[in-house]
């Protein structure tokens, strides 16, 4: 996929078929007068630059007014130094983009901004709506002069340019108007916003994407995950309850509730879209996806010399499943840590490269091995299938593939871009089929009830709609003919 930059670079997308399963963007705020706000803010995105890789930008205010600072490109591309010592303040919020609604273009990189009658509002989102049509109405009532983002508009088209209106257009005092806009929200969100002098943060009532709030020596922060607290100094004092509206400002830090909590957080998060290094919940990311390992080992042991990761998602699961077989563990790919969004003309050598691109194999390490080899997710059945084929070209016997996920039989309406169901391997296959799909000798996922005992989670707070298509918030209009893939 291209995309034209502002300054006339195209971004590519070096395999859009072949990448991973995406979350929508990973937030970030601060408030802390006396500090590098900017700084700070470009290190938290810099840990949160997994969650998004379209886009970031940040809004930082000293107290008179707001300054936006956003582009296409990674983290490290779009800021420099030049850029940061100009964004000087006390308060911020920064943002990662991968788009699942709305276009892949620089106007709907975050944070958003619109004029308010006291100032300006900034603001970042994660997540996905799914009531945007009824919000939309009640925009159009509410300002009818305002024009109402739709996607047929050549302005910002996204869910969160539609929250941001909602804001400056129910109430002058920001507060109040979160206050009354959060609750009428439905799907997945995690906001951080901002005035000229308040740092604000929200989380829906299901707790769908992970929030979380810090404290530094001068200061709060508000981050996607505990790993962006890491980077910045920050300690963690907890999650940001779902249902909770929390600000900041002079006065110090104050929690409101808009909604009852009825928490449902992903489980994708554990299985591959959080950083190993976060803990969400109070559980370890790592620590997670080695029991995960560990479960899928005892529900399909396999005879093998060697387990082996596809790095770096299936690396955890990987030790978990060598540990409980006793099988050695090695590496046998070896992973081009700088490839993704890149900023090259695209060729047919390229594209024919494919997954050499990003994986290499050892073939002093696995030729004539009988391998075990552990990935995280399988959702279209390219990847796997390029890999199998490479791994037995550089001389594997077998090739044994475990999965620490279950089949991916659901399009997910809260802010991850599957593939549609249709696109998906596993609804229309059996585990068998699919084994000779991708030319496997064997092929195991984890059991969904596997997968949620190791994350010591109670099933009944988790969303797994992508495993088992029960949906804790209800999906857009329109879009249940998604779901009537029959399975075969």
């Amino acid at each position: 996929m291209l995309v034209l930059r502002p300054d006339g670079r195209l971004s590519l997308d070096i395999n859009p078929q072949e990448r991973a399963p995406q979350d929508a963007c990973g937030v970030f705020g601060v408030w802390a007068p006396g500090e590098d706000v900017s700084q700070l803010t470009y290190y938290g995105l810099f840990a949160l630059q997994h969650r998004g890789q379209e886009s970031a930008g940040m809004a930082v205010s000293n107290g008179r007014r707001i300054m936006v600072f956003k582009d296409m490109g990674l983290v490290a591309q779009v800021f420099d130094e030049a850029t940061l010592s100009s964004l000087k303040g006390r308060v911020a919020v920064g943002h990662t983009r991968y788009s699942t609604t709305g276009a892949s273009n620089w106007h709907n990189a975050q944070p958003t901004f619109r004029a308010t009658a006291t100032g300006g509002l900034a603001l970042g989102h994660n997540g996905n709506l799914t009531n945007t049509e009824e919000l939309q109405r009640w925009l159009a009532d509410l300002a009818p002069a305002e024009r109402v983002p739709t996607k047929t508009t050549m302005d910002s088209t996204n869910d969160t340019s539609l929250i941001t209106a909602l804001l400056v257009s129910v109430a002058d005092d920001l507060e109040k108007a979160a206050l009354e806009v959060l609750p009428r929200l439905r799907g997945a969100f995690c906001v951080t916003f901002m005035t000229e002098t308040a740092l604000f943060a929200a989380r829906d009532p299901q707790g769908i994407r992970p929030l979380v709030l810090g404290r530094l020596n001068n200061g709060w922060v508000v981050a996607s995950e505990t790993a962006a607290l890491d980077i910045v100094g920050a300690s963690l004092v907890r999650e940001v309850e779902p249902g909770e509206l929390i600000t900041i400002d002079e006065a110090g830090l104050r929690a409101q509730r808009f909604a009852p909590a009825d928490p449902k957080g992903c489980l994708f998060e554990y299985v591959y879209l959080a950083r190993p290094d976060t803990t969400i919940a109070g559980q370890g990311v790592h620590a997670t996806r080695v029991e995960i390992g560990r479960q899928l080992a005892r529900e399909h042991p396999t005879d093998a010399d060697l387990v082996i990761p596809v790095p770096e998602s299936g690396t955890p699961s990987a030790i978990g499943y060598a540990q409980e077989s006793h099988i050695p563990y090695g590496q046998g790919l070896v992973k081009n840590s700088y490839v993704g969004r890149t900023f090259i003309e695209p060729s047919q050598t390229i594209r024919q490269l494919g997954i050499r691109l990003k994986l290499n194999p050892l073939r002093e390490v696995i030729e004539g091995k009988r391998l075990v080899v552990v990935d995280d997710s399988i959702v279209r059945g390219n990847t796997q299938r390029a890999l199998v084929r490479m791994l037995r070209e550089a001389g594997a016997r077998e090739v044994h593939v475990r999965i620490s996920s279950p089949p991916v039989k659901w399009p997910c309406f809260y802010g991850i871009d599957f593939a549609s169901r249709a696109e998906l391997i596993a609804p229309g296959l059996t585990v068998e089929e699919v084994c000779r799909s991708i030319g496997a000798d064997t092929l195991g996922y984890v059991s969904l009830e596997g997968l949620t005992a190791s994350t010591n989670i109670p099933a009944g707070q988790l969303c797994r709609a992508c495993f088992d298509g029960s949906y804790p918030v209800a999906i857009p209009p329109g879009q249940a003919e998604l779901l009537h893939l029959e399975d075969t």
